[in-house]
């Protein structure tokens, strides 16, 4: 048998300004996904079958090798995609895929949640293909490739792109003041595709990139806990200002007297906020009842 394991993701800061060079603090989650692949020699079928993070299996397809036809499947929509990415990296790997097994995938967050189930299984896809994690991400689902690099990565990370490139930096990050940060889950997953589609890159200019550089410099080093309060607060305005959209605290918890922003594609998924009072009472009784201590979701050095 043969195992590939990659961590959910967290952006931090650059959201959207990322995709035009702007320098992002993005964390890799404690919890991912797991692949594994059961050679079975001679074989030219391959099953694939995918379970939740409850143990629920919510995915399977059968393909004919080396066609990649598919034979059977429960989500004709999901199977598809899946098969072009196979096709895609037998193209990269010719010897890929050249015996068929079965395979098993894990995810340990509820996909629901946006943390990564997609990225997670790009980049458990590469490993096993042995190609580049990026060129598949291109042709798949596209984005920063942030995502992938937290997949990849054990622990937190400055992410940018240079001339299309990936420049991945690893950080320490792990603020002294971490039990007073907490995710909040928005009740709806966010459709990342479709926000980077619709996101003009041309809004970024070099004057937004640097202030928000200077401001992911700040969140990921300070130990000041009202400095970090300040900057994501001053994060939330540029990002609000830069795609005319108001800040989720202005939106639906105007009356929350800590900080709160918004991670990746705004709408949905997770928040971040500072503990206020007894921050979680106050989000339940919101109707937000996924709220995540920091040391139990980032996978901090």
């Amino acid at each position: 048998m043969f195992s590939f394991y990659s961590h959910g993701k967290l952006l931090i800061t650059a959201e959207y300004a990322v995709l035009a060079g702007a320098k992002a603090l993005a964390i890799p989650c404690k919890k991912g996904q797991l692949l594994n692949f059961h050679l079975e020699g001679g074989s030219k079928e391959l099953s694939w079958n995918s379970f939740d993070c409850y143990g629920k299996k919510w995915f399977e397809v059968n393909f004919q090798l080396p066609s990649l036809m598919i034979t059977k499947t429960s989500d004709k929509k999901t199977a598809e995609r899946l098969q072009k990415i196979l096709i895609f990296s037998t193209k990269q790997n010719p010897f890929f895929l050249s015996e068929g097994g079965k395979i098993e995938t894990f995810l340990e967050f509820d996909r629901h949640w946006g943390l990564g189930s997609s990225s997670s299984l790009i980049a458990n896809i590469a490993s096993w293909a042995k190609i580049n994690p990026y060129h598949l991400l291109d042709f798949s689902f596209g984005g920063s490739g942030y995502d992938v690099a937290c997949g990849l990565s054990e622990g937190p990370i400055f992410y940018s792109k240079k001339q299309n490139k990936p420049i991945i930096e690893p950080v320490t990050f792990s603020p002294i003041f971490f039990e007073k940060l907490y995710f909040v889950y928005l009740n709806q997953k966010q459709n990342s595709q479709q926000a980077v589609k619709d996101f003009d890159l041309k809004k970024v200019n070099k004057y937004i990139i640097k202030k928000l550089n200077n401001l992911t410099e700040v969140i990921s080093s300070t130990v000041d806990f009202n400095e970090f309060e300040k900057a994501i607060d001053d994060h939330e305005t540029i990002i609000g200002d830069l795609i005319n959209r108001k800040p989720i605290k202005d939106v639906l918890f105007s009356n929350f007297s800590g900080s709160i922003k918004s991670l990746g594609a705004w709408g949905g998924d997770f928040i971040l906020v500072t503990k206020s009072g007894d921050t979680v009472k106050y989000f339940k009784e919101m109707g937000y009842t996924t709220i995540i201590p920091w040391k139990k979701m980032g996978l901090v050095i």
